[in-house]
């Protein structure tokens, strides 16, 4: 049927129902649920003198069962077998441990490129290849939810899940008038797990702060208040049915067509049990499948890179888990979005920041970019912006760091390390949402367009911004729109490169990261 929320939603042409914002009765009590969700924090996360519990020896038997095997054996044979051999020890130990485990090896299966590979490929598993829940305990869960049987609910209900993550997994279902739906359903004791685990990661990260160098740079402490942040609110699906009505209106605001989410029930949405609109498609890295629809991929990749920018930038609010199990293309050539439940929502104050930190790095301005850095919360307040720009080397000449020596590129690394170490810097929870998935895009590149010129692509999201949000963003910050100039010389310079390099293909990037990575390890 023709659907009337279109014209306010990113939704599909031709929908199962019709999302009527008023009519939806799990919707009101959303805002009450995202402050109870945020009041809850602190107690969680807060580090405590009191022992946190037996979860804390739990945690240390899986690890040290999954550590000590492998020093004892593979460890000394070092390479790639040594850290396959590790990672997927850490990743059944994970599993074992449960959802809150998991759902940080799903955080470093977004890494590509900055976790080693064998760590990525094997946490991969557990974006949805994650042991089930029975049969018997998702009836338990939808039932006691939906207040009745299953059968009064749903005509058919496989019994095989599609999908199976670390909060949830998901079915293929019927519902009574014959409608297909997807139905995530929560695991009954993530809750309690989760909150159980938060309380003794807040115990247990202050003890790392100084103790070891890249856990000096995270702030264990800090990293632990993000961690609970982003999961927090996916305990509770009506936050997550509320997110999903949130982006679709933002894309359709923004007049971004290349994005389609599915909609949420309008009744059958509850703490653990979210109903949806099923969407066809394929896996979003499936060249074969783009080439079958003669879709093309450098307009899907260019397309999703731009709505993604755009909705962080202009209205605030992102998807916040962009990874290969929560997006799949389209026949249409449209890419459908999955899994709400982390999503990347800004204060008006951090929402200019990013617009600060995109025109700094396009003017390449140093200072501008730092500042807006230290206005994310990545900086102290008081920070001497000119020092730590020259701590950097950011005033310094570009230095083609293929160039360097290994011994060279370690020491500037650990240069650099110890210089924001000093400094106190963080990672807050925006800048590691948006970074995550800037990887994850990065990757997508790698897979569907090897061969794109980034140069020119980078250059092409400058001139679409100030085309169509110029006069906007540079009103926002106290910008005339006539100051705004696009530097490619510092586009360049973060590549490393020269003005002799007139492109850069992906291909020719991976190649450069390859033997950095190689002269890192040689040093």
């Amino acid at each position: 049927m023709a659907t009337i929320d279109t014209t306010w939603g990113a939704f599909t042409d031709q929908g199962p129902w019709n999302v009527v914002l008023d009519d939806l009765v799990w919707k009101p009590g959303v805002p009450a649920l995202r402050a109870e969700a945020e009041r809850r924090l602190p107690a969680m996360i807060n580090p405590s003198r009191r022992f946190p519990g037996l979860r804390v020896f739990t945690v240390a038997a899986h690890a040290s069962r999954a550590m000590i095997p492998w020093a004892l054996t593979k460890r000394r044979r070092g390479g790639s077998d040594s850290r396959a051999d590790i990672s997927a020890r850490l990743r059944l130990a994970a599993e074992r441990l449960g959802p809150t485990y998991i759902k940080l090896g799903q955080i470093i299966s977004s890494g590509e490129g900055i976790f080693p590979a064998e760590l990525v490929a094997e946490f991969a598993k557990c974006r949805d290849q994650v042991p089930a829940e029975t049969f018997t305990t998702v009836r338990e869960v939808v039932e006691s939810d939906l207040g009745g049987p299953l059968e009064s609910v749903f005509a058919s209900f496989s019994i095989v899940p599609i999908a199976a993550a670390s909060i949830a997994q998901v079915h293929k279902a019927t519902l009574i008038d014959g409608t297909p739906v997807v139905v995530k359903v929560q695991r009954p004791t993530v809750d309690r797990l989760v909150h159980q685990d938060l309380r003794a990661m807040a115990w247990v990260a202050p003890m790392f702060v100084g103790r070891i160098p890249i856990a000096s740079l995270a702030n264990p402490p800090a990293l632990v208040e993000v961690f609970a942040h982003t999961i927090s609110e996916e305990l509770d699906f009506r936050i997550e049915a509320d997110n999903m009505l949130d982006l679709a209106k933002v894309f359709s605001d923004l007049g971004q067509t290349q994005f389609v989410i599915p909609r949420p029930h309008p009744t059958l949405v509850t703490r653990r049990v979210l109903v949806m609109e099923c969407l066809d498609g394929f896996k979003f890295d499936d060249l074969d499948e783009y080439e079958r629809h003669g879709l093309d991929t450098h307009e899907i990749v260019r397309a999703s890179m731009i709505g993604f920018m755009e909705g962080a930038l202009i209205h605030g609010i992102f998807h916040g888990d962009l990874h290969g199990g929560n997006l799949f293309a389209r026949p249409d050539g449209r890419t459908a979005l999955l899994d709400f439940g982390i999503t990347g929502r800004m204060s008006e104050k951090r929402r200019l920041a990013f617009v600060k930190l995109l025109i700094g790095g396009m003017m390449n301005d140093p200072l501008g970019q730092l500042a807006a850095i230290r206005d994310l919360g990545a900086l102290p307040a008081d920070t001497d912006l000119e020092a730590v720009a020259r701590d950097l080397g950011m005033f310094d000449e570009v230095v083609d760091p293929t160039a360097m020596s290994p011994d060279e590129l370690v020491g500037e690394l650990q240069r650099v390390v110890k210089a924001l170490l000093g400094y106190g810097a963080r990672m807050p929870k925006e800048l590691m949402l948006f970074v995550k998935n800037m990887v994850f895009l990065d990757g997508a590149i790698a897979r569907l367009a090897p061969d794109l010129d980034l140069l020119a692509e980078i250059a092409h999201v400058a001139g679409y911004f100030a085309t169509h949000h110029g006069a906007e963003l540079a009103a926002q910050v106290g910008m005339e729109p006539d100051d705004y100039e696009f530097d490619e010389g510092g586009v360049r310079a973060a590549f490393g490169i020269g003005d002799s390099v007139e492109t850069m293909t992906y291909r020719q990037l991976q190649e450069r990261r390859e033997l950095i990575r190689k002269r890192l390890r040689a040093g």
